[in-house]
Order: C-alpha cells, then structure tokens, then sequence
C-alpha cells in the first residue's frame, strides 16, 4: 500500500456505490463519494483528488462527458473507468480520451485496488519527474549525483578544480568521464580558456603525435604547412585525454615530458614549445595492469596517477536512475517536439530490473529511442529496447495462473455476501441482469455437488 490517497467515486447506483465506499476506506484509502458528474465536479473544485473512479454509463454527465471536464480542468488526476462488458469498446475510446485504465464488470474488488494503486504511482512518477526537471532547469546540470558514490566524485571534483594537478579518471564506458573533466574545467580558475578533449584509441598513432604535438612545414610528406596541437590550442586551460591505456607506448614518453617540463615538441620543430596546460586523462583499462604487463609505461602512470576517481557503473548507483532519466526525458524531448513525455510504472520497472552494462550512455540511448518510437505521451515497456522489455518480463512472469472461471466464481460468491445474500442487489453490483447471475449461481451449485 502506498501513501492514504483520496479518492472520487462517481457512481449512480446506490449499491455499488456503497459496496466501493466501504471496500476502498477499507483498504486504507480517502473516499469521497457523487452520484452525479455535475457533483463530483463540484467536489473536485474544493478538494485535493488523487484518483477519480467513475462509472461509464450514467444519468446525466457521462463517466467520459467527465472525462473530457476533469482533462480540461485537471489534467494530472488519473481516472479510472468502471464499465458492464458489453460498454467495453467505449471504455477503451475512454482510454483513447485520456482516461487511465477501465475496469470490467464483474471485477475483483482486489483488481479495482490494483489498477488504483498502478494509477497512483505512475501518477506519482509523473509529480517526481516534474520536479526533477524544475530541479534540472532549463538546460539541466550536466552531473546528475543523487548517489553517496557520485556525491563523493563531485566532492573530490570540487576541490581539485583550485589546482593544476593532473586528474586521472577510472571508470566503465559510458559513466561520463568526459562530463566529469568537463565539470573539473568548469569549476577551475581555467574555466574562461579552452577544454579540449581526444580520445587516444580512436586515432592512428602518426596522426595522434601530429594532432597532440603540432608539427612544422615538411616534417613528413602530407605536412605543407605549419600547424599547431592541441597542447598549444589548449594554452591556459584544460587537454581531456581519453583511453589514455590505448596510447601508443612511443607517445607516453612525450606525454611524460609535458607532465614534468611543461613544454611541446613539435615533429620537425628545431626547439621545444613551452605550454600551460592542464592534463585530465581517463581510462576504462586497468592502468595498473597494463604497467606490469609492460604496455603502460610506470612513470607515467605515476604522474598521472596523483588524485585518482574511480567513476561507479550505472548499476551500482540506483539513486541516480530516475533523475537521469528525468534528464534524458527533458534534454531529448525538447528537441523530438515530445516535451510532455513520461514514463508509465511498468517502464520504470523495466529500468530498474536492467543490469546497465553500457552505464548512462546506455540509459540516454533507451530514452531517446523510446521517445523517437513511443507513439503517445507515455513512455511503455515496448518503446525500450529489446533486451530491457525481457529483462523485466522474466522478473515480472507469473508462477502460476488461476482459471479466469475460479476469479469470477470468487468475485461474485463474495458479492452475495457483501449484500447479505440479496440476488437483485448483487446483479446490480456485478453489472449482470438477474437471469445471467441466476444462472451461474445453479453451474456453481452444480460444481460443488
């Protein structure tokens, strides 16, 4: 059970009403209760409702006549459509309007709880994604650290920012280590000069001493002109060095050198070039490793290795899963045209039964192709990836059915008793005329013969 929630019952039928009254404050719930949609408007314009549960076919105002009223007026509130079986093609034109689920009648009182408990916590959900995206802001932070493990990274960030100390950052692929050394530039008295950012592995090694170092006219066949490295386009603020594991061990010895003299080599320079500039490098190898496997040279892996962050993959930060999400939803939504999009209860719980192995990376992905694919307002299971939509049906997966016959038997025999044992009565309450409830009461009484 969730929070004590208030509840709207609109229902003509006095029985019904009655019966769902005592049901639901028994349950732990708030109930107001209208026989009448003009009413229950009324209600609705003087106190606060977490769900409404209407009846479809009504005297009056229409259970989707006060669909329509209460969107216009107070879109956030769920509403549950309550509807005899042979109204069902109208409930689901209800749900096409905006309602949030409809009940069948005969139903479970145990299925009415469950859709109004689902109701409240997606509306819930909606309510915490708001807020996070107030929190985010327009543009929204760039670290999302909601977790003790990612509190205690920023921290680390915001006191190394003050000084020129080389950062190493470890972590998985896809936890935001650019982001991170982007946050450390920002907060630096270097934050007004330039953060440039490579990625060691992704360039072949001649380019990579090329784009690093600079190089002079005729250095090598394709050099026609002079052309500066980042080390010196980066003067003054901060060079990013991304899988510096995957450098090529000829180019560590260089890398050392601007560690320790400060100063840039150009290929075919005739003298060194002095800079000023504040090594970031990150890797999601085992640096340590890699040095005593002789592919990492130990030098430089010690003047590197001065203020160490190990990064937490995805999975091992929870807090952290919906605030990003929220991010993600704000961040792409704006520019997909989809602004107003959630997520639906069972989408969240598809997040959170997945094992993260691509880390926030991974989780942006998700986000931005259920928004490209999702076809409403809500985000659902299907509109994620394939491997997260199974992830959460195995979890999800029922160990054993009952006979949809069994539940009915149930539900109407602990009608009868709701109501004494009054056969009119419990017609009226289970939305059967009295031949249909005569009728499956002898099949019971024959059963238990």
């Amino acid at each position: 059970m969730m929070h004590r929630s208030t509840l709207l019952i609109v229902e003509d039928q006095e029985e019904m009403r009655h019966f769902l009254q005592e049901e639901l404050r028994e349950a732990g719930h708030e109930v107001i209760a209208t026989a009448r949609g003009l009413e229950a408007l009324d209600r609705l314009a003087t106190t606060a409702v977490d769900v409404i549960i209407t009846d479809l076919m009504m005297p009056g105002m229409k259970g989707d006549e006060l669909l329509a009223q209460v969107r216009s007026r107070q879109p956030d509130i769920p509403v549950v459509i309550i509807t005899a079986f042979g109204s069902i093609e109208s409930a689901v034109e209800a749900m096409k309007a905006g309602a949030y689920h409809y009940v069948a009648k005969p139903f479970r009182i145990e299925q009415l709880l469950a859709t109004i408990e689902n109701a409240l916590r997606e509306s819930q959900l909606r309510q915490q994604l708001r807020s996070l995206r107030e929190w985010l802001g327009a543009d929204g932070p760039r670290i999302v650290a909601e977790s003790p493990g990612m509190r205690k990274v920023m921290d680390v960030i915001a006191r190394a920012a003050a000084a020129d100390t080389p950062v190493l950052l470890l972590g998985e692929s896809g936890t935001g280590k650019e982001l991170l050394a982007r946050a450390l530039h920002d907060e630096s008295p270097r934050r007004k000069r330039s953060f440039l950012a490579v990625n060691c592995s992704a360039i072949p090694e001649t380019l990579l001493e090329s784009l690093l170092f600079g190089h002079r006219r005729g250095a090598f066949t394709d050099a026609r002109e002079d052309r500066r490295g980042l080390f010196q386009e980066a003067e003054g603020g901060t060079i990013f060095l991304d899988e510096i594991g995957d450098m090529p061990q000829s180019l560590q010895g260089k890398l050392l050198r601007v560690l320790q003299e400060k100063e840039v080599h150009p290929l075919g320079a005739p003298a060194p070039v002095r800079v000023d500039v504040r090594i970031v490098a990150a890797s999601h190898r085992d640096l340590e490793a890699f040095v005593e496997a002789g592919r990492f040279r130990q030098d430089l892996f010690y003047r590197l290795n001065v203020i160490t962050l190990r990064i937490p993959p995805l999975r091992e930060r929870p807090e952290d899963l919906l605030p990003l999400t929220a991010h993600f939803l704000e961040k792409h939504g704006r520019r997909l045209g989809r602004a107003a999009c959630t997520l639906s209860t069972e989408a969240v719980v598809a997040l959170q039964r997945h094992g993260w192995p691509g880390n926030v990376r991974e989780l942006e992905n998700a986000i931005e192709r259920a928004l490209v694919l999702g076809r409403d307002d809500v985000i659902w299971p299907e509109d994620l990836p394939e491997s997260m939509r199974a992830a959460s049906a195995a979890a999800s997966a029922p160990t054993s059915a009952r006979p949809l016959a069994e539940i009915e038997r149930e539900h109407i025999l602990r009608t009868l008793r709701t109501v004494g044992s009054n056969k009119a009565a419990a017609a009226r309450l289970l939305g059967l005329d009295r031949k249909t409830l005569y009728r499956k009461l002898r099949i019971y009484e024959t059963r238990s013969s």
